[in-house]
């Protein structure tokens, strides 16, 4: 059984990286701002249809690696580490490749939402996240591998929903506001990087979870 600490880990680290503005985010708030807040839920629901898919692939991959070995489960753990502090180090460098949302022409909302799907899909900094988060909060010694990751990242896909729609519902009411002051946006980075690094180092400072 999942331990609650563990539990209550998650969902704190998982709702301030959620909140974080990343290139789904702005993608959402650029459909918003063009065409209202329903085409930003329409691609906050494509986006998550998309997720599912690294979702399975985390779930089967991560749990043939973590059930390797402690070796196997010890590298997993410090690369997914090593990698949030990457982000966070990007962040803070501002070299990410957009920091503020682009208009895109308006499109009907069927299409927006296969091309949240198809966003996300072929995003690899998705799948690479899947793999840097999730192992951080399994332990093998808490039940079977598999369902713990299946159960972490359903609630990472659906906690995601609800802030992306969030983010659909606020930017669509405050579209013409936003399109002139995007400073916030571009803000966020040294926020965004500092969780990042926090997270990162806390993680890798946990000791091996499989004790």
């Amino acid at each position: 059984m999942i331990e609650t600490s563990k539990l209550v880990l998650f969902f704190v680290s998982a709702i301030v990286l959620l909140l974080i503005p990343g290139p789904a985010v702005l993608y959402i708030v650029a459909r918003s701002i063009d065409q209202g807040r329903k085409a930003g839920f329409v691609s906050a629901l494509g986006l998550a249809v998309g997720t599912v898919f690294h979702l399975t692939a985390a779930t089967l991959g991560l749990s043939a690696i973590l059930l390797a070995s402690g070796l196997a489960f010890s590298t997993v753990k410090y690369l997914g580490a090593a990698y949030l502090i990457y982000l966070g180090i990007r962040k803070l460098w501002g070299s990410e490749e957009s920091e503020g949302p682009v208009v895109a022409e308006k499109k009907p909302l069927k299409q927006i939402f296969y091309q949240g799907i198809v966003v996300n899909l072929l995003n690899p900094k998705t799948a690479i996240f899947f793999f840097a988060f999730l192992p951080q909060f399994v332990s093998p010694a808490a039940g079977p591998v598999p369902l713990q990751i299946f159960v972490f990242g359903l609630l990472f896909l659906l906690m995601g929903i609800v802030t992306d729609s969030l983010y659909a519902l606020v930017s669509g009411k405050a579209g013409s506001w936003l399109k002139s002051h995007l400073g916030f946006v571009r803000a966020q980075r040294y926020f965004a990087g500092t969780v990042y690094i926090g997270l990162g180092l806390a993680t890798a400072l946990s000791g091996n979870s499989r004790k």
